[in-house]
C-alpha cells in the first residue's frame, strides 16, 4: 500500500462528482487516479474540473490496473452490488454510496464477497460524520438524557428529483427515508421489533404514477418499547429541513436546522434570519469529506470500517419493511424482512 490511497471514482453524475472533487483536493492522504462513466463526456468533464486527465467508460478496465487501490462506487442503486462483486475479486478496497442494493440477497453475496477477499468496505451515510448527529449520539450513550423512550426524526427536500432517478432509485423509502433508518440505528441500535408506513402524493402526482409515495411518516418500535416518528417530503419551500429530537427519562437531546451563517436580523417589524441550508450538497459537505477520510485512514492505517457492510445492511431491512408496511397497511415485524 502506498502511502497515499490511489481511488478511481466510478460514476460521475452528482454525488461522484462531488465525491471526485473531495478525493482530489480535500482528503487527506487520497490521490485521485482516474473516474469512470458510461457516458464518457461525464467521466471527462469531471476528471478535468478535478485536475486529471485520466478518465474513462469502463469499470473492468479500471478494476485490472494496478494503480488503482480503492474504488468509491457512485453509480445508481441497481448497480451497487454487481460493482462491489468485481472489485473485490480484483482485491480493491471500497466506499460505496447508499444503498448497498434494494434487495438482502444481493447484498448479502457481496457481503460475502468482500469478506472472502479480506479488502475493506465502507456504506456511504454521510449523517453520521456530522457533528451535530454525532452530539446527540453522545448524549444517548452517556446517559446525558437517561433512556431513551421516544424520538423524532424530520427529512423534507427542497424539490423533488427527477423521475427518471426515481424509477430506478429505490423510492422515497429506499432513496431518502434510508438515511432517517441509518440515523435511527446509529442512534438507537438494531432491536426493531416493527416498522409501520403510511404514505401518500402530495407534491406531485408523476410519482405516484411510478407507484411511489411523495410524503410519509413511519413509526419504528423497538422491543424495548422505544418509539421513533419518521417524517419525509420531498417539497419543502424553505429549505432543506433536517431535524432530530430524542426523548429520554433524565432530559432531552435536540438537533434543528443549519445555516449557512448565524446572522439575526431583529427590528420594531419582528426577528428574522435567512432560510436553512437549501440542499444535503451544502449541508453535509463537512460530513461528506469527514467520510471519505475516515475510509481512506482506515485503509491506509489497517483499522475497522467507519460503517460496515453488515451497518449499511441494516438501514435496507427497514426501508424493505416501511415499503411492505404501506402496502399492506399494517405493522411489519422485522422477522418477515430478515427471515425472507
Amino acid at each position: 500500500m502506498s502511502q497515499r490511497l490511489r481511488i478511481a471514482v466510478l460514476g460521475a453524475g452528482r454525488i461522484g462528482s462531488m465525491h471526485a472533487e473531495h478525493v482530489a483536493r480535500r482528503v487527506a492522504r487520497a490521490e485521485l487516479v482516474t473516474v469512470v462513466d458510461l457516458k464518457g463526456e461525464l467521466a471527462q468533464s469531471c476528471a478535468r474540473s478535478c485536475g486529471i486527465d485520466d478518465y474513462g467508460e469502463s469499470v473492468a478496465d479500471v478494476l485490472s490496473r494496478p494503480d488503482v487501490e480503492a474504488v468509491a462506487i457512485c453509480t445508481s442503486s441497481p448497480t451497487h452490488t454487481d460493482i462491489i462483486e468485481q472489485a473485490a475479486s480484483a482485491g480493491k478496497h471500497i466506499f460505496c454510496e447508499k444503498p448497498i442494493d434494494l434487495d438482502l440477497s444481493r447484498i448479502d453475496r457481496a457481503l460475502e464477497a468482500v469478506e472472502k477477499a479480506g479488502i475493506l468496505l465502507q456504506v456511504g451515510f454521510q449523517k453520521r460524520f456530522d457533528p451535530s448527529y454525532r452530539r446527540v449520539r453522545q448524549a444517548i450513550d452517556s446517559g446525558e438524557i437517561g433512556e431513551p423512550h421516544a424520538a423524532h426524526l424530520s427529512s423534507r427536500d427542497p424539490a423533488p428529483p427527477p423521475i427518471e432517478f426515481l424509477r430506478s432509485s429505490g423510492g422515497l423509502f429506499l432513496d431518502m427515508m434510508i438515511h432517517d433508518f441509518d440515523m435511527v440505528c446509529y442512534l438507537l441500535g438494531h432491536e426493531v421489533a416493527s416498522v409501520y408506513a403510511a404514505g401518500s402524493v402530495r407534491v406531485d402526482p408523476a410519482i405516484g404514477e411510478i407507484n411511489d409515495v411523495d410524503t410519509a411518516t413511519v413509526v419504528v418500535q423497538y422491543h424495548n418499547g422505544t418509539l421513533v416518528t419518521i417524517q419525509n417530503s420531498r417539497l419543502c419551500t424553505f429549505g432543506y429541513d433536517q431535524r432530530v429530537e430524542v426523548f429520554g427519562s433524565r432530559g432531552s437531546v435536540r438537533i434543528g436546522h443549519a445555516y449557512p451563517h448565524t446572522a439575526v436580523v431583529s427590528s420594531k417589524q419582528g426577528i428574522q434570519r435567512d432560510v436553512p441550508f437549501h440542499f444535503f450538497l451544502d449541508r453535509y459537505k463537512d460530513a461528506y469529506i469527514a467520510e471519505l477520510q475516515a475510509f481512506v485512514d482506515a485503509v491506509l492505517d489497517g483499522s475497522d470500517s467507519a460503517l460496515s457492510g453488515m451497518e449499511g445492511r441494516m438501514p435496507v431491512v427497514l426501508g424493505l419493511a416501511a415499503q411492505r408496511s404501506l402496502e399492506s397497511g399494517r405493522p411489519v415485524p422485522l422477522t418477515e424482512i430478515t427471515a425472507a
